[in-house]
């Protein structure tokens, strides 16, 4: 803990494993067309300082944890995670990939804690898994790379997973991944199919049809997690609300979605600790929805700390914003 007593936790801390990386290099090779997501997991397997930076989690990472003073990171799988692999394969892989976490967590108590990989692409073997993870290795929630196959959470086939997470209390990390191959070619003339633009539209999309489907009236206690200031839709439930009000043929929810955005999410601040950024979403969501995260290896610790160790909050905020939501909602 630094000098100043507040305990600083990052909740959106990235890393991979080779066997990952290299089936999908073995996948962007074969492929036959422009795939987004394998075109960034072809930098991702390149063997330049980002493949080191995703590979280490014990070394390097650690040393640059102190230097922004730092005293926890929570660990997830990278984008697009085991989601574009076949199914007995991603479900293998999230085993062994579990595993390693819980051992990697064993080693730094209170350095690390993890969230579960899974694959959804075989529901019946990943509600086996959030159950290990969650009551055998001591993982705190699970992470899912928004669509698979192009499929959303608010399908039928994937409800057991959102009942297991309920029922086990993991929180489900939606992170970004590239938008779906019906969205894909939009974004792509300008390269704005990743971090810049198609990331936060998509995963704000998928977030939202949770919302309208219905999703929260059936599994009422189900935590969701946002990155990125909530990949947008703070600032737009006001709209939101406003349009869902009239009749579109959506279905019928108890509450407006902002109620839902309010009650079911939480939002962290990964790549988005602009001070204007973080003010806003504090004032709109409220600190104690609100995590800390610097998006490592995709941005840098010590500058996102910076940010938020600056950030126009009262020392109470910011004590909420660094660990006290994180630690509650995580069990940190």
């Amino acid at each position: 803990m630094a000098a100043d007593g507040i305990r600083r936790i990052a909740v959106e801390e990235a890393f991979a494993v080779p066997e990952q990386l290299d089936e999908l290099a073995r996948l962007a090779e074969i492929a036959s067309a422009y795939d987004p997501d394998l075109a960034l997991a072809k930098r991702q397997a390149g063997g330049g300082a980002m493949t080191n930076a995703l590979l280490d989690i014990e070394g390097e990472r650690l040393r640059l944890m102190d230097e922004a003073r730092l005293d926890m990171a929570l660990l997830l799988l990278t984008a697009p995670g085991l989601q574009l692999f076949e199914p007995a394969m991603a479900s293998n892989m999230a085993v062994k990939i579990n595993d390693m976490l819980a051992a990697v967590v064993a080693r730094h108590p209170a350095r690390f804690a993890a969230l579960a990989a899974i694959a959804p692409q075989a529901p019946v073997q990943a509600v086996k898994e959030i159950e290990r993870a969650m009551t055998k290795l001591g993982h705190r929630g699970i992470v899912i790379n928004s669509h698979t196959d192009g499929e959303y959470l608010d399908e039928e086939k994937y409800w057991p997973i959102l009942e297991a997470a309920e029922a086990l209390g993991a929180p489900v990390y939606i992170h970004p991944r590239a938008p779906i191959p019906a969205m894909a070619q939009a974004y792509r003339k300008n390269g704005l199919e990743h971090a810049i633009w198609g990331f936060q539209a998509e995963t704000g999309l998928h977030a939202l049809r949770l919302i309208t489907s219905g999703i929260f009236d059936r599994f009422p206690k189900l935590n969701i997690v946002l990155g990125h200031a909530g990949e947008g839709l703070p600032f737009w439930i006001e709209r939101v609300d406003y349009m869902h009000a009239k009749p579109r043929g959506r279905p019928v929810l108890k509450e407006k979605p902002s109620h839902y955005l309010r009650n079911n999410f939480w939002f962290t601040t990964s790549g988005m600790n602009w001070h204007k950024s973080v003010r806003f979403l504090v004032d709109a969501m409220g600190a104690d929805r609100v995590m800390f995260a610097a998006d490592y290896p995709y941005q840098h610790m010590h500058e996102e700390a910076a940010l938020m160790n600056t950030a126009p909050l009262s020392e109470e905020e910011l004590r909420q914003v660094y660990s006290g939501t994180s630690a509650k909602l995580f069990r940190l």
